[in-house]
């Protein structure tokens, strides 16, 4: 939007007091300090890229408890470090772990675990006002994860930054070494086909930035255009000087209601058109200063 010089000159002419008294009110949308809570440390997955690129990705360890025990398993093993992002496919994903698939398995890991596709109930906090082309019911859990359910079963929705469980075929072959995330607009259509082990808070915009592959399946030809993977660690296997800590949004407050509200009805003059689970973006912080 362009803002008439003028206008800019006004503002910058303004004492600081008046500013302060002409500021607007708290929408009913609007975050509160109480709505923040702390997000357990062994909850948060820190993997370093080449270049110094943080990514942190909370794991939904009461959704997929088998293939997030999986996951901390690989973590604290070293397993991810010296390995690679792999994929990188348009408006896809970008995929990370073991190129070659010929690398040995970390020691209790359990390689064939059941599918984690669905839960057993809905338990959103809020839910939106209307079902969408991949569930009857959507919304999100009081702990900040977006969640769909046809009536019988539940899961988690497959919106920018989930990060899901790569596979083969069977449904089952999946362990978690193999990690994905979609980089493009939401991938629904993988809802209750692929396990969800969590979401990218922070960082994102490293993996969703990096060059896309033109080879089949946008697996990079060549070693030389992958991303390099540092290392991958449990926030809670970290010094204490050096943990991150995240808080997340809570949703079970009528602020968070409000807020999907706002993004299911545009005001004036923009058109009302609705929104899907995946347009309501779940806020994260760092915490702490750290």
């Amino acid at each position: 939007m362009l803002i008439p010089l003028i206008a800019l000159l006004a503002v910058a002419q303004t004492p600081p007091a008046v500013l302060a008294t002409a500021s607007a009110p708290p929408l009913p949308s609007d975050v509160m300090e109480g709505d923040w809570r702390p997000i357990p440390d062994d909850e948060l997955l820190v993997m370093t890229l080449a270049g110094g690129r943080t990514v942190v990705i909370r794991l939904a360890a009461r959704f997929a408890p088998e293939h997030v025990a999986n996951v901390r398993t690989l973590a604290r093993a070293g397993w991810w470090d010296n390995e690679s992002v792999y994929r990188v496919q348009e408006n896809w994903v970008a995929q990370w772990g073991d190129a070659s698939e010929k690398k040995a398995m970390a020691p209790g890991v359990r390689q064939a675990p059941a599918a984690e596709f669905e839960i057993a109930r809905f338990d959103a906090a809020q839910t939106l006002s209307r079902p969408d082309s991949y569930s009857a019911r959507s919304g999100f859990t009081a702990d900040g994860w977006p969640i769909a359910s046809d009536g019988k079963a539940a899961w988690l929705t497959h919106c920018y930054g989930m990060v899901g469980v790569a596979r083969d075929a069977l449904p089952s072959t999946g362990s978690g070494s193999e990690l994905f995330t979609p980089i493009g607009q939401s991938a629904r259509r993988l809802d209750r086909n692929y396990t969800v082990v969590g979401r990218i808070i922070a960082g994102m915009q490293y993996l969703s930035a990096l060059p896309r592959s033109e080879a089949a399946m946008g697996v990079y030809a060549t070693a030389g255009e992958r991303t390099g993977i540092v290392s991958v660690k449990l926030a809670s296997d970290l010094p204490v000087a050096v943990r991150p800590r995240y808080e997340y949004r809570s949703t079970d407050n009528p602020r968070f209601a409000a807020y999907i509200k706002l993004r299911e009805v545009a005001a004036p003059p923009t058109v009302p058109t609705g929104a899907s689970v995946c347009d309501v973006p779940l806020a994260v912080r760092r915490a702490g200063g750290k």
